[in-house]
């Protein structure tokens, strides 16, 4: 599964979850397709803002059992197969320290264990954070910066403080 924040045409994070065929059904990825854009959009822009939402893609990428492995060993050729499933958030660069990128982990991990009707995320389950360098997001037919989309209305002031000072060091 994948989420594009576009705001403006601008893209601002993609988060892609990979499980194992049938793992996900309907109801799991309509539930995951809303509570996974909540997980990301508020530490991103600093508030939940309903005008970013609109923005979200999600997409499902579904494997077979014997596209994937653990322990070294083919889900299909397990005789009973892990839970296992990855998520990988890729975001613009802005500010994100890591008290705001575990804030993220957590909010995924604990959506994904909801709307799979579990009290905890499986240890098998692994979420990986990747901030995208300035200059090497493209959209709208050439390189975006986050810059370009503070002025959005959807961050917070604080939100854009921190951005700037990120992406604009003081001189």
């Amino acid at each position: 599964m994948t989420i594009v924040i576009l705001v403006k045409g601008g893209k601002l994070t993609i988060i892609t979850v990979t499980a194992p065929a049938g793992r996900l059904d309907l109801t799991r990825r309509r539930r995951l397709a809303e509570s996974l854009t909540d997980a990301v959009l508020a530490p991103e822009i600093g508030q939940h803002a309903p005008a970013a939402r609109m923005g979200f893609q999600v997409h499902f990428k579904d494997l077979p059992p014997d596209c994937m492995a653990i322990g070294g060993r083919l889900l299909s050729d397990q005789d009973t197969p892990r839970d296992i499933m990855t998520v990988n958030i890729a975001v613009m660069n802005a500010a994100w320290p890591a008290e705001v990128r575990a804030e993220v982990i957590r909010n995924v991990l604990a959506r994904l264990a909801a709307a799979c009707g579990m009290q905890a995320p499986a240890p098998t389950w692994w979420v990986n954070f990747e901030i995208i360098d300035e200059g090497s997001w493209g959209s709208r037919g050439g390189v975006l910066s986050i810059l370009e989309l503070l002025d959005t209305g959807v961050f917070t002031p604080e939100r854009i403080a921190a951005i700037r000072a990120a992406i604009q060091p003081p001189t």
